[in-house]
């Protein structure tokens, strides 16, 4: 075994060790709670908070902005660490979230989906390119693959990240800002987890088994 497995069977033990066992339904509220609250803000803000009805996705970006610190802040409480996922998002919402505010420009706000998957999908392809699979310094105490699993996954979500992108690009410039947020909330999340699910194959191929590992 390569002394890259072999540090990273050292890493997972002390990684692991920094976490406490959250229940699924729970991970999934923090980490999809602070869009279904920006979804609901969006559609009911004018008459809970009695602004404008084209003010109101001002006012759910505030909101976001606020639950995204919180599920941040309740992830380190309740797991025990914070998800690298989840810092990346919280600091992209505050700072697309605060322009909006500050320059009173929905644009910001429409916009940080297209750049932030971008961003990632450069990030995972560019790594490939250098021969890292970037993927797995976020999974990896989570999934154990062997290096060609890796890289075929990394490519594979490094694409899907430019195509959510391009989704977003046509959404937010065709459709009304209501449908944008509603796809945002209810249409992203569902096509995350189906293409997350129709990797499975690729990762039962690739699983290392902890008795590999041990050898």
């Amino acid at each position: 075994m390569s002394d890259g497995a072999s540090e990273t069977t050292r890493r997972i033990p002390a990684e692991a060790a920094k976490r406490r066992p959250v229940s699924p339904l729970l991970k999934l509220a923090l980490e999809f709670g602070p869009l279904a609250i920006f979804f609901f803000a969006n559609s009911y803000g004018d008459r809970l908070f009695h602004v404008a009805e084209d003010r109101r996705i001002f006012v759910a970006t505030g909101i976001f902005i606020v639950a995204s610190l919180v599920a941040l802040a309740l992830s380190r409480a309740l797991m025990g660490y914070l998800p690298r996922m989840a810092i990346v998002n919280a600091i992209v919402v505050t700072v697309f979230g605060g322009l909006t505010l500050a320059l009173d420009d929905a644009f910001f706000i429409k916009v940080k989906p297209t750049i932030v998957n971008t961003l990632f999908g450069c990030v995972l392809l560019g790594g490939l390119v250098f021969g890292r699979s970037l993927l797995s310094l976020v999974l990896e105490t989570v999934l154990q693959l062997d290096a060609e699993g890796w890289r075929k996954l990394t490519f594979r979500w490094g694409v899907f990240f430019f195509v959510l992108a391009a989704l977003n690009e046509v959404v937010w410039r065709t459709q009304t800002q209501d449908f944008w947020v509603a796809f945002k909330v209810w249409g992203v999340m569902p096509l995350t987890m189906v293409f997350a699910l129709a990797q499975t194959p690729l990762i039962l191929k690739h699983e290392i088994k902890p008795a590999k590992i041990e050898e």
